[in-house]
């Protein structure tokens, strides 16, 4: 069994909770948290995150669940120089400089650290890449949602004078029919629009707080984005499901001028929930790489897929080719 510790227990880190209970080759040691354990109100061992460094010979596998604007750019590393460690950093503007803090934090100490593993990037990044592999002439475009962005949610939640939030991507249909007409430039602004709901505390400057999030640099500067201020029962009661969307769309030629499209989708009743799920798969495939004496940041771009799967090689032959 691999033995797993969660790392933060916020919508995420519930979500791996409950994924690891459809794992039948993992075993949940806990989760680690910054609060009173005893006031999280998990269904598994809480420990203060303080004591992680302690349980390094109980512990195969730490998944952080930290949000990638504030908490994985130093967590994680920290984590990585003493166990293998998984987690679903979403910036796609700086995961390059990430994975690369990361590896210089996990490979001098022998350990694997799988990182941006979540859908996008993650799973997203793969297909981009296979398709790019199978039609090298051509374009591709991504859009997320209709849905509620945990990690800009996060970065808005962390406004000054904000209180809560929730934030929807939603993609425009016009652009959605142009990538699938093969039209190759589509400006980032085209294709997706913002929409972030906010309780702001009270006294609270509501133009600072719309101000510092549509301006806020890889998150929100480069899109058409509405704030709107409701009351915090409010957000509770129409705002508080998390579904999402998305697709990922190539069109290309081959041979002589052949129009070709590949399309890989996602429609999400719970957005944190799937997630979960790609860091619990992604948590097997370091412990596998680890056992194999391999060390550094892996992306899902260097994963071979088989190890991401509880099935051996040859059941997946069986089963899927």
């Amino acid at each position: 069994m691999i033995r797993v510790a969660i790392v933060g227990y916020g919508n995420l880190g519930r979500g791996v909770e409950k994924a690891l209970a459809h794992a039948p080759d993992m075993q949940l040691v806990g989760v680690f948290t910054r609060r009173d354990p005893a006031s999280i109100g998990c269904h598994s061992p809480a420990f203060s995150l303080s004591t992680l460094p302690q349980y390094a010979q109980d512990i195969d596998v730490c998944i952080v669940c930290g949000s990638s604007s504030h908490d994985l750019m130093d967590q994680v590393p920290d984590i990585a120089r003493t166990f293998h460690t998984v987690d679903s950093f979403d910036t796609h503007a700086k995961a390059l400089a990430y994975a690369h803090r990361v590896d210089d934090a996990a490979r001098p100490n022998g350990h694997v650290s799988v990182v941006s593993a979540g859908w996008d990037p993650g799973l997203f990044s793969m297909n981009r890449m296979l398709m790019e592999a199978v039609l090298p002439q051509g374009a591709t475009h991504t859009f997320w949602g209709r849905g509620v962005s945990q990690g800009h949610g996060a970065a808005v939640r962390q406004v000054q004078g904000v209180q809560d939030a929730v934030q929807y991507t939603i993609p425009k249909q016009a652009a959605l029919d142009a990538a699938r007409r093969g039209e190759a430039h589509l400006e980032t602004r085209d294709k997706h629009e913002r929409l972030c709901y906010v309780v702001a505390q009270p006294g609270a400057d509501k133009a600072r707080i719309v101000h510092d999030i549509t301006t806020m640099p890889h998150y929100f500067d480069a899109y058409d984005t509405q704030v709107v201020f409701l009351s915090q029962e409010e957000l509770d009661r129409d705002h508080k499901a998390m579904p999402h969307a998305g697709h990922v769309i190539r069109t290309g030629l081959t041979g002589t001028n052949h129009p070709q499209t590949m399309e890989f989708s996602l429609s999400l009743a719970s957005n944190p929930e799937f997630t979960a799920s790609v860091l619990v798969a992604c948590a097997r495939a370091a412990y596998r790489l680890g056992q194999q004496g391999r060390s550094g940041a892996y992306t899902l771009l260097d994963i071979p897929p088989v190890l991401l799967s509880p099935r051996t090689r040859e059941e997946l032959i069986q089963a899927l080719l």
